[in-house]
């Protein structure tokens, strides 16, 4: 990397101007939206953050609630037994909210995993023999008997720095108790016939110390709720242009990953315990931590499902905010450490955005020289991605920052009329005003990253998008506008209330 002069005189500038192009240049097409997308995280995919949602509850009478999700385990098989995708024990999962705009979490969300294994056994020849499945029959309960493995959690808010800060428990509403029961994965329809009904006896009313209004709670696999045309995408975008231009062709080729699952980490706050006095944005990001160090045990207990024995400092591994930052702008030799960094650090990742080089990809990939925009520095990346839009999720006091921000103020669109395109289409609800699962945030950072901004804005840079961003340096034009990846995110299926992701394919139907 090119070193700058100083530390000093890279914060203001970079962070402002650099990271939007790291959030905003990184929003182009990728594979799903944060899967397997750095070296070390992909032999780690119990801490691998997928995606991250965070929008205003649109579920009727929900007025005022924001839900936030983060999805982990990518890719999930709906036959992946006979252990399927337990989350991992000696992992932090964790979702920190950022809501005064310095880029450092006020709020942080803290999940544990504790899997009980109960040693179900059978009488073979006289004697009592362990089971190799993880269920003996059927199961409709939450803790059934005939489950051979129980995984509970708890969850823990934590008020000011993640590690040093004020930790209390949250609590379910009935009863008092800090433990709540995840459901197993879909296994299949011989051993949960309703899987929909059991896992919503998985949704629970909770108490959040330090604030007046319940929230809701749901930890448990769901359908994966992100569409994107995979395989094309990574081979250079290997689509003609014609087609990915067509607005008719929006869903002419099949979601690639539709049948996969991923785990779900679900909470509905109220905004008024996620909010920092008169200012209504807040911003948001998920990551995982393990340990420092591991040793492994050549002999293994009896009756123990784990060979190692974690020890140390948490470490984060993994992190998410804005979608597919980490797969399309971070350079192969730091991505890895993108996914140990915080908000608070991100100009040391500034070479990498300054001059994206992603449009320049993208030329080479559709065979179209000359068509990057030519507004460098990418200001209307660094006002839509970064720092937030003026008026629409900009903080009063606002770092700039990787992560996604969320202006509570906005009133949600109703499910039926919410715009795919979000902002950009018109609708002040949706991404990069936060993300909502019908938000098509391929596409809509494909317009993004060649100029489609721009375009929208006008000469006359009615939105502040930066005094370059307007037709004249958007070679593309009004064909950026078109871009799509042949998949439409808007066609998935949702639940209409939280948590919204819906019921996950079973291992047999």
């Amino acid at each position: 990397m090119t070193k700058s002069p100083s530390p000093a005189q890279r914060l203001l500038p970079l962070t402002a101007a650099v990271l939007a192009a790291l959030t905003g240049a990184a929003l182009a097409p990728a594979q799903a939206s944060s899967h397997r997308e750095a070296p070390f995280i992909t032999s780690q995919p119990k801490v691998d953050g997928t995606d991250f949602y965070m929008f205003s509850s649109y579920e009727p009478g929900r007025t005022g609630y924001v839900t936030l999700i983060a999805n982990y385990q990518p890719l999930q098989a709906p036959y992946g037994g006979p252990n399927y995708f337990q989350m991992d024990p000696n992992a932090l999962y964790e979702i920190h909210i950022d809501n005064n705009g310095d880029a450092k979490e006020d709020l942080s969300f803290q999940f544990r995993f504790k899997n009980t294994l109960k040693g179900i056994s059978l009488p073979i020849g006289g004697k009592n023999v362990a089971i190799p499945l993880i269920q003996a029959g059927g199961v409709s309960e939450p803790n059934a008997a005939t489950l051979n493995v129980n995984e509970t959690y708890t969850v823990d808010i934590v008020r000011g720095d993640r590690r040093s800060g004020t930790r209390t428990a949250i609590t379910n509403a009935a009863g008092g108790s800090a433990s709540f029961n995840k459901p197993v994965d879909n296994i299949g329809t011989k051993t949960i016939p309703d899987y929909a009904g059991y896992a919503a006896k998985h949704i629970y009313a909770v108490n959040i110390p330090g604030c007046t209004q319940p929230a809701k709670l749901f930890v448990g696999q769901r359908k994966e709720a992100f569409a994107v045309n995979l395989g094309t995408i990574f081979d250079l975008v290997n689509a003609p242009v014609a087609v990915i231009t067509d607005p008719a062709l929006i869903n002419a080729v099949p979601n690639t990953i539709d049948d996969a699952s991923v785990t779900t980490l679900a909470l509905e706050v109220h905004k008024s315990c996620l909010t920092q006095g008169s200012e209504p944005v807040i911003g948001g990001w998920t990551t995982a931590s393990l340990r420092q160090g591991l040793l492994l045990n050549p002999a293994p207990p009896k009756g123990h499902q784990t060979t190692g024995v974690p020890g140390g400092a948490w470490t984060q591994v993994s992190r998410l905010g804005m979608p597919l930052v980490n797969e399309v702008v971070i350079g192969l030799p730091d991505k890895d450490r993108f996914n140990s960094s915080k908000p608070k650090d991100d100009a040391q990742f500034a070479d990498y955005v300054t001059n994206p080089t992603l449009p320049a990809l993208l030329e080479i990939a559709l065979a179209l020289p000359g068509t990057a925009p030519k507004n460098i520095p990418r200001t209307d990346l660094v006002t839509a991605f970064l720092t937030g839009i003026k008026g629409v999720n900009q903080p009063a006091n606002v770092v700039g920052a990787e992560m996604l921000r969320l202006n509570t103020s906005i009133t949600p669109t109703a499910e039926a009329t919410q715009h795919r395109l979000g902002v950009a289409g018109g609708d002040l609800a949706g991404f990069p005003n936060g993300r909502r699962p019908k938000d098509d945030v391929v596409d809509i950072s494909l317009v993004a990253v060649m100029g489609g901004l721009c375009m929208l804005n006008g000469d006359g840079n009615t939105l502040a998008l930066g005094a370059d961003c307007k037709p004249s340096n958007v070679p593309l034009g009004a064909t950026s506008l078109k871009l799509h990846d042949a998949v439409d995110q808007a066609v998935v299926p949702l639940l209409p209330a939280f948590p919204y992701l819906t019921t996950p394919a079973p291992g047999a139907r």
